[in-house]
């Protein structure tokens, strides 16, 4: 890969991250309560999805084994779209992605059990060090205890599903994948909404509220999602992470620039901040040099 080639995918990826970080502006925005705004969400995303590969003439048709078990996954995902945008409406959008930035935490704890690893010393390490930060929130911010928890839950609910995928996507292409994880989340939605008589005035839309709406669904997650893909096949995994890790950075400055003052935390919050993204971002170069260090 040339050097023209390389930069224009990282200046796509540093792109897709930022619309990933839009995510939680959006949310704010929109005055929907969060179940009928993912139901919103979901619906828009599975849709777009399956006018893409339409579109490109994609063979979508899978194992109907295959469908159930990316549909079971779409449940889980849509669980954490539900708690991370109801983490929204109950605090603020800079506490709601430092506490999804706490997916690090449980991916590490959860990953080795799945793969039936050892746990790794230097995983645990972060993870103390993650903890820290989020016990400095907790007490600096306990007014948004609800939110900082409902954070920490999306986070948990993330890593498993991110753990899932990392293993059906060997064997099945992504786009797929998320076009019935996004049926899954839409049929779950609907059965929660239908069984708790949530359909009501609240599926009204403003018209403000419909354009982010739609701009949740296609833009921030579909188009995303396509061009989060395309550019992961040329850039390496480390690259892709370490981008992806920018999103609450992102979404903490879109946050201010939106939002303006709802969005000022106190010095605690932003020490807090500070030692988890610091632990998000410095631990992978750090794992990787050491790699790199044995294999000498």
């Amino acid at each position: 890969m040339n050097f023209f080639t390389r930069n224009r995918n990282l200046l796509i990826l540093h792109f897709t991250v930022l619309i990933w970080g839009f995510t939680g502006v959006l949310g704010s925005l929109i005055s929907t309560p969060a179940l009928q705004l993912v139901w919103y969400r979901v619906l828009i995303a599975a849709v777009t999805l399956i006018g893409y590969h339409l579109i490109i003439r994609e063979k979508i048709l899978v194992p109907t084994r295959d469908i159930l078990k990316f549909m079971g996954v779409g449940l889980l995902v849509g669980l954490h779209w539900v708690l991370f945008f109801q983490a929204i409406k109950v605090s603020t959008v800079s506490v709601t992605l430092v506490s999804l930035s706490s997916l690090t935490l449980f991916t590490s704890i959860l990953e080795p059990l799945f793969y039936k690893r050892k746990l790794s010393v230097g995983d645990i390490v972060v993870g103390l060090v993650i903890i820290l930060g989020i016990y400095l929130i907790f007490k600096f911010e306990f007014k948004y205890w609800l939110g900082i928890s409902l954070g920490l839950a999306a986070a948990l609910c993330a890593s498993v599903f991110s753990i899932l995928n990392g293993k059906m996507v060997q064997k099945t292409k992504p786009s797929i994948i998320t076009q019935y994880e996004m049926i899954g989340a839409f049929l779950g939605v609907s059965v929660v909404l239908l069984a708790t008589g949530q359909f009501d005035q609240h599926m009204l839309l403003s018209t403000s509220d419909f354009v982010n709406l739609f701009l949740l669904g296609s833009v921030c997650t579909a188009l995303a999602y396509v061009l989060g893909v395309a550019v992961m096949k040329e850039l390496s995994a480390f690259t892709v992470a370490l981008v992806t890790n920018l999103e609450p950075v992102y979404g903490i400055m879109l946050a201010f620039f939106f939002l303006g003052s709802t969005e000022k935390m106190s010095t605690g919050f932003y020490a807090g901040a500070i030692i988890i993204l610091g632990a998000v971002f410095i631990y992978p170069t750090l794992k990787t040099k050491l790699q790199q260090l044995k294999a000498a």
